[in-house]
């Protein structure tokens, strides 16, 4: 016989795993990411430029550190395994957040999907590939891919939801 705590306990571990439906999108965040890498590294030799808007061009660029190129250089197993600690870390994140929060889950899978795109290319290549050259007036951002967009999307989503998901509970809450 099940006590009242086990049902609830067991209701609360398939609640948790709910959210495991939202991994789709880092599936897919993964296979565009590589798809667009790959077609990159085909047709442009290393810092190849070709310009696609007078303030964009698509240019092959190799990153060895972390964003915008900080810690250039050290050993790319250490950024695998700070991609695999934070992956385990958003995966329990979204195991343990309720269901009915979507945004953050959108945000956890976009975020979770560039972590490991990134992670796929430091463990089979030794850098990072971008590609995604802005500039304005001789001024270029870092170069970035398709997986640092979704990690930048991510963490967005998950701020507008930290600034204005709260003041939807709490005013629940007041009613």
């Amino acid at each position: 016989m099940t006590s009242s705590s086990e049902k609830a306990v067991t209701h609360e571990r398939g609640f948790q795993l709910q959210n495991a439906h939202w991994l789709w999108l880092s599936a897919v965040l993964i296979v565009a990411d590589q798809i667009t890498k790959q077609l990159v590294v085909n047709n442009l030799a290393l810092y190849d430029r070709i310009p696609v808007f007078d303030w964009l061009n698509l240019t092959l660029m190799h990153n060895t550190g972390a964003a915008f190129s900080i810690f250039a250089g050290a050993t790319p197993w250490l950024f695998v395994a700070l991609s695999v600690l934070v992956s385990v870390g958003i995966l329990i994140w979204m195991r343990r957040h309720p269901h009915g929060e979507r945004l953050v889950a959108a945000s956890l899978a976009l975020i979770l999907g560039g972590a490991l795109g990134n992670a796929i290319d430091r463990a089979t290549r030794g850098h990072v590939i971008d590609f995604v050259d802005f500039h304005i007036q001789g001024w270029h951002y870092p170069a970035f891919n398709v997986a640092d967009s979704a990690i930048v999307l991510g963490a967005i989503l998950l701020g507008v939801d930290m600034i204005f998901g709260g003041r939807d509970q709490r005013r629940g809450s007041a009613d």
